[in-house]
């Protein structure tokens, strides 16, 4: 009887080995590779991965996320200790019930088949049942299932926080091709919150930047001040100035997502707030929301307040690469 958990330690240990294994043959094919989270939010940085990457400090302790998001450029940073914060409490609860295995890919897969076999019958009624029991019980799974069939993979909530964001029309979503991109991204998430120290914290970014000590990095991807703000909470002048303030009154090194301009304006603030900080930009395209002015060329602005080597200009989007492995 005393061999079993051996050998059960022993199966844990090839599938952790085939799972880097895996990992790293999809590093070799793309260094410009970025993982796409399960969940999706607008603005997301999936594109911008890579220029951030290489922009980088060589050296750093923990990694601190005031603005988590998606989560996608952390996830993609894969740092050995990190503290994902985010003022978004349904955004935390989902990565902390996977990190206290509540829930996992296969009851992902199981819970999406499910529901989208209703979907593809009821349509907009069982979405908006759906959007109502969310808004009551607040339960992840639930949420997970609002952000991938509702339009446009949009997060908002009303002034009762509340989310309201409508149906995407689509009632054959949950396809079964989705489901296993889903359920993938899922398993991908939830190994590398078992072989690393991650946190998940619902609190304000002020908060989360008093954490950071002399040898970590921040990283804050706000909400863009002057721009479409799809998000939590809102973001205006009094909030970009607490931001400045909080990081200037950190040790830590940092870095900031931000926009710098378009074909109509330019973000003031880079001239005025942030203006004695290392300042890179890139070009981007944006698609928000579903009119067409706000899908529209951006040129993307990367705030520090340390000196890079060389002024990295990504030129290439990067595959997202979908793991693919059986379930």
């Amino acid at each position: 009887m005393g061999k079993i958990p051996v050998r059960i330690k022993k199966i844990k240990e090839v599938k952790n080995k085939l799972y880097l294994k895996a990992n790293q043959s999809f590093a070799m094919m793309s260094k410009e590779t970025a993982y796409v989270p399960p969940i999706k939010i607008q603005g997301k940085k999936t594109k911008l991965v890579d220029f951030i990457l290489k922009n980088m400090p060589n050296e750093y302790s923990t990694w601190v996320e005031p603005f988590m998001g998606s989560g996608v450029v952390g996830f993609n940073v894969k740092p050995t200790k990190a503290i994902f914060a985010d003022s978004n409490p349904h955004i935390i609860n989902f990565y902390n019930a996977i990190k206290s295995k509540e829930i996992n890919h296969l009851i992902v897969k199981s819970f999406l088949q499910e529901q989208g076999k209703i979907l593809a019958k009821k349509g907009q009624v069982y979405y908006n049942e759906v959007r109502e029991k969310f808004n009551k019980e607040h339960q992840p799974l639930d949420f997970l299932f609002l952000n991938r069939s509702c339009f446009n993979g949009m997060i908002r909530f009303n002034r009762q926080l509340k989310f309201n964001v409508p149906y995407g029309h689509k009632p054959e979503r949950f396809a079964q091709s989705y489901v296993t991109r889903i359920t993938n991204q899922v398993k991908h998430i939830a190994f590398l919150i078992e072989n690393n120290d991650w946190k998940f914290v619902c609190q304000d970014f002020r908060e989360t930047i008093k954490l950071a000590k002399n040898n970590d990095l921040i990283y804050c991807d706000p909400p863009y001040i002057g721009r479409h703000v799809d998000y939590y909470d809102s973001w205006d002048e009094q909030n970009e100035l607490a931001l400045e303030k909080s990081l200037q009154n950190s040790n830590a090194k940092f870095m900031v997502s931000t926009w710098h301009s378009n074909q109509y304006r330019k973000n003031s603030y880079l001239e005025s707030l942030w203006k004695n900080y290392t300042i890179i930009t890139t070009a981007h395209f944006y698609h928000l929301g579903g009119k067409e002015e706000n899908r529209n060329a951006i040129m993307e602005a990367l705030i520090m307040n340390y000196a890079v080597e060389t002024k990295q200009e990504f030129k290439k989007t990067p595959v997202c690469q979908q793991l693919a492995f059986k379930i």
